[in-house]
């Protein structure tokens, strides 16, 4: 086990340190009319052993991503996770039900909530928030779909400005601190560079996953085939082949990007 944190600690500390490097090296094409706002990233650890969450931590990361309520709850509510890590920042960042709100605003440490798409899903949250006590607000961001594909969650374009207003003028215990945007999954480069991906534009919210832990893992699934057809005399360990986010990270920068206002 010593010998498996050791090296977690030193892989997931070189990967964060490449990513990071990445986003500092898009952030500055931006153009000189932006907000100086340095991006902040969101690791995200959905399938992932708090090990690996502990490897970041130390490694400087503090904010973190769950798509999943039970998983987030696990892990949030995890002892040597309250222990250890106590100034772990939560995002949830993945379709948050009415009914399991209750459940969010009561892990420790949730900094956000990325995925507000509806007037309801706000007031929910608000109330929620309010009585649990928090003197804090809690930060919100509206998720928009701007793809407008039909198997993503978020409110359209064209209703953000209602629903951000809502937030302010009717939600007193929520900090609307700006908007989340997912982009098109398979877009072709062929057409120009993703909207949805350009960080230069001044996004100052990115959230990486497989990127920094390497390939998520679902139960029943199988592992990836060691095999490397571009390369016959790699060794086992060179023949594992890369995540998908590896493949998406590449070609679009990063694998998400959020804008905040």
């Amino acid at each position: 086990m010593r010998r498996f944190a050791a090296m977690a600690d030193s892989e997931v500390g070189r990967a964060l340190r490449s990513v990071l490097d990445r986003v500092q090296t898009a952030a500055a094409k931006r153009p000189q009319d932006l907000p100086k706002v340095q991006p902040r990233l969101v690791a995200v650890t959905k399938t992932k052993p708090k090990e690996l969450i502990m490897s970041a931590y130390k490694a400087g990361q503090r904010h973190f991503g769950e798509n999943y309520v039970q998983e987030l709850t696990d892990k949030g509510s995890d002892p040597e996770i309250v222990g250890q890590l106590n100034d772990i920042r939560w995002h949830f960042i993945g379709h948050l039900q009415r009914n399991k709100v209750n459940k969010v605003t009561g892990i420790p440490n949730l900094y956000m909530v990325e995925t507000v798409d509806s007037e309801k899903l706000a007031t929910a949250i608000n109330v929620s928030w309010e009585k649990l006590g928090r003197t804090e607000r809690l930060r919100v961001m509206i998720q928009v779909n701007t793809s407008r594909e039909e198997q993503k969650h978020g409110i359209s374009p064209e209703k953000v400005c209602d629903l951000y207003k809502h937030v302010v003028e009717n939600c007193p215990r929520l900090h609307a601190v700006g908007i989340m945007t997912i982009g098109v999954y398979d877009y072709d480069l062929r057409n120009g560079p993703n909207p949805d991906f350009q960080i230069e534009v001044g996004s100052t919210n990115i959230r990486v996953g497989s990127t920094i832990f390497g390939a998520r893992e679902y139960p029943g699934s199988k592992p990836p085939p060691k095999t490397a057809p571009n390369n016959p005399n790699a060794t086992p360990d060179d023949q594992q082949q890369p995540s998908t986010d590896k493949v998406e990270s590449t070609r679009q920068e990063l694998d998400a990007v959020n804008v905040n206002s």
